[in-house]
């Protein structure tokens, strides 16, 4: 299955623009839908061509890029400057606003023809894998799927709100987490936290912690990809929408 890609324009209810990179699948629809979100590197050649991974298994794709108040536009390389450049970005990110990013993005899908809009599904990496997180806890996405995605139990979210993974009773869909054995940015207590939150909370879920693999693992221009893992979570991700947003 192909996918048509192009770059498009999301009004916000902040009368803001938000830029975003959207996939579709073969097909007129309309077709369920998945948020697909970035890491802190923009939305760069890796997570257009995961958004259009993302349509080619049937889904119209979006990744919106939320870093479009401070750092509209940012591709940046994986090498030590796009390092540098994503941190000051993500330094900079406020969890109201992601959530009011996340809600804008599901309003722009909700309002094609093409979309499903009680279809909608999310993932994302890193960065984008606490979006999705946060995304699950603030919206009505039925599904979402977070690879390594840092500071969710973190004391603080982002911009000193109060700490992601408290918020995790207000899930309302299923969720899956992935995480890397060897990632020293996350370790495994905070794992295990993530895990006991949503176990206590009695949400749909699915933690799954790779034992090779480091942080980033699922992105095959990182020095840290590791296929079996990456192949895995893609696999468990696209079982989990399959049975939700195609239900």
């Amino acid at each position: 299955m192909s996918a048509q890609a192009r770059e498009v324009q999301v009004k916000t209810s902040k009368g803001e623009t938000m830029g975003g990179y959207l996939a579709l699948p073969e097909g007129d629809g309309p077709h369920p839908a998945v948020l697909v979100f970035m890491e802190i590197f923009g939305v760069n050649d890796h997570i257009q061509d995961v958004t259009r991974r993302v349509a080619q298994e049937g889904y119209v794709a979006l990744a919106p890029d939320y870093f479009h108040r401070t750092g509209a536009g940012m591709q940046l390389a994986y090498d030590d400057a796009g390092m540098a450049a994503g941190m000051e970005q993500l330094n900079q990110l406020v969890a109201d606003q992601m959530i009011s990013d996340a809600r804008d993005a599901i309003a722009y899908l909700r309002g094609r023809d093409d979309v499903l809009g009680d279809r909608l599904g999310a993932m994302g990496f890193c960065i984008g894998g606490h979006m999705a997180y946060l995304t699950a806890c603030e919206t009505d996405v039925v599904a979402s799927a977070a690879y390594y995605g840092g500071g969710i139990s973190a004391a603080e979210g982002p911009g000193g709100a109060v700490s992601t993974v408290t918020r995790t009773p207000k899930i309302g869909g299923k969720i899956h987490c992935y995480f890397g054995g060897k990632d020293a940015l996350i370790p495994q207590q905070r794992v295990e936290e993530i895990r006991n939150a949503l176990e206590s909370s009695g949400i749909a879920h699915e933690v799954h912690v790779y034992s090779k693999a480091d942080h980033g693992f699922h992105c095959d221009q990182r020095p840290t990809y590791h296929e079996a893992s990456a192949k895995d979570a893609w696999r468990r991700t696209f079982e989990l929408f399959g049975s939700t947003l195609r239900a």
